[in-house]
């Protein structure tokens, strides 16, 4: 451990150390410790401390050198340009949404929920036990351990009305997040160059994917109570499109959730055309005032391929996810994710299934849902006092994020940066859409740290649009 004589000896040293010759030789360590009267231990941690800066080198048996000053200089990287040539279509990544808040920062920007709402005990003793098991030094089957395949099975057959056969354990693939999956289905259920049609706004992470695999997006209208069957059946046949990508449920960033109705219609829409719904389940521990019943246990003809993810609600640390599709559909995307991750570590799908099938993970599931209304509301509460001109074009009843609408004309890069410089961390809405965007918005996270400073944040959007 550094103390305050090692910092104020290292200190000392740096001084002559800058006005040496390179190569030149230190005093002896009990020369040094007799010039600053302290003791040996003192003085070799002082000269780690330079070591470690690269001010000094220690020779064993000889004695400590300065070392030779090395000049900054800028890398020359131009020859890449002539290798690397034209790029391909830009790829969205999603910046700000990712980025790491400061201490003092109020964060809104992100789209992970805070430690506080996460079953951090749970996971901690889950992966605990996973590294003192076979899991810790084997590699598990390529599709996933049997008995996650078999528990995300399950949760999904519970939701399937009377009739309709639920999926089998062999019809899940276990992929490493959810991200993967997305990339692995547009791949495998579209191809470069082809249509995908995608609502809009959406999560800008299946844009992201849909432009690094090179497929073409067509954008679907989605409002507060999602797309309008009648425009998506338009799209299919204009397009030619086989493959529509949504969040029925909870939907990032907008938080709307399709009645039973709309979901029913836009089915038939899909099988009419012989298509895929590749419906995207990343809320489905984030219902407040409604639950989350998954589209896909309402199809078992093979038309709903199914992403369900732990990483947002079990630990950003398990990026554990399922894919669940049927028939030719299933085994290319097998053929894929073996192609592009071999497997998933075993040793965290073992702790997300360890969490998922305690009894306390249910108890956490239930607690979770009043945690994020009180937040939602009252984050929702200071933006209505606070900042008016922030429309809320419709209160979630589950995810974790609001969605609002600003004033048109509105600055949005000069708001996200007066919104920074007060101390609050915000993110355009620009980037959930997949073509230009139908006017300005923010997507404000509720479930982000220290809900107490939601009035605050409120208060700072409010003058930056003022």
């Amino acid at each position: 451990m550094v103390n305050d004589s090692s910092e104020r000896i290292a200190a000392a040293l740096r001084e002559r150390v800058a006005a040496a010759a390179p190569g030149a030789l230190l005093p002896s360590t009990r020369a040094i410790a007799a010039e600053f009267g302290a003791g040996p231990v003192t003085v070799q941690r002082a000269l780690r401390l330079l070591n470690a800066q690269g001010l000094v080198e220690s020779r064993p048996g000889v004695g400590t050198f300065v070392r030779a000053r090395r000049t900054a200089r800028p890398g020359d990287y131009g020859w890449q340009t002539a290798a690397l040539g034209a790029p391909g279509a830009r790829i969205p990544g999603g910046p700000a949404a990712l980025r790491t808040a400061g201490p003092d920062a109020i964060a809104l920007h992100s789209g992970y929920p805070d430690r506080e709402l996460l079953p951090e005990t749970l996971v901690k003793a889950a992966l605990a036990r996973a590294a003192r098991g076979d899991a810790a030094i084997g590699r598990p089957p390529a599709t996933g351990l049997p008995e996650l395949r078999a528990w995300f099975a399950a949760e999904l057959g519970e939701a399937a009305p009377a009739g309709t056969a639920p999926p089998a354990a062999s019809d899940v693939v276990i992929v490493p997040g959810s991200q993967s999956g997305l990339s692995s289905a547009f791949r495998v259920l579209v191809g470069p160059g082809r249509p995908l049609l995608i609502e809009s706004p959406t999560y800008w992470g299946a844009i992201t994917a849909a432009a690094r695999e090179g497929v073409a997006t067509v954008p679907i209208p989605s409002g507060p109570d999602g797309p309008d069957p009648d425009q998506l059946a338009e799209a299919f046949a204009r397009t030619g499109a086989r493959a529509f990508y949504a969040q029925p449920n909870f939907a990032n960033p907008t938080g709307a959730q399709w009645t039973p109705g709309l979901a029913g219609r836009v089915l038939d829409v899909v099988r009419d055309h012989g298509a895929f719904l590749i419906e995207d389940d990343w809320a489905r521990e984030f219902g407040i005032d409604a639950d989350a019943p998954p589209l896909a246990a309402r199809d078992d003809a093979g038309h709903v391929v199914y992403l369900r993810s732990l990483t947002k609600s079990v630990s950003p640390a398990v990026r554990v996810a399922a894919v669940i599709a049927r028939g030719p559909a299933r085994e290319r995307i097998i053929a894929d994710a073996r192609a592009e991750a071999m497997y998933v570590s075993g040793l965290l799908q073992a702790a997300a299934l360890d969490v998922v099938t305690r009894p306390a993970w249910r108890t956490h599931r239930k607690g979770l849902r009043h945690r994020l209304a009180s937040r939602r509301d009252l984050l929702a509460a200071g933006l209505r006092e606070l900042a008016p001109q922030a429309h809320l074009t419709a209160m979630p009843r589950g995810g974790l994020h609001l969605w609002a609408r600003l004033p048109d004309g509105t600055d949005l890069p000069a708001l996200v940066r007066a919104c920074d410089d007060a101390g609050v961390l915000v993110v355009s809405g620009d980037e959930w859409f997949p073509a230009e965007p139908t006017g300005p918005h923010l997507r404000l996270n509720y479930s982000g740290p220290d809900p107490g400073s939601f009035r605050e944040a409120a208060a700072a959007i409010g003058r930056a649009l003022g």
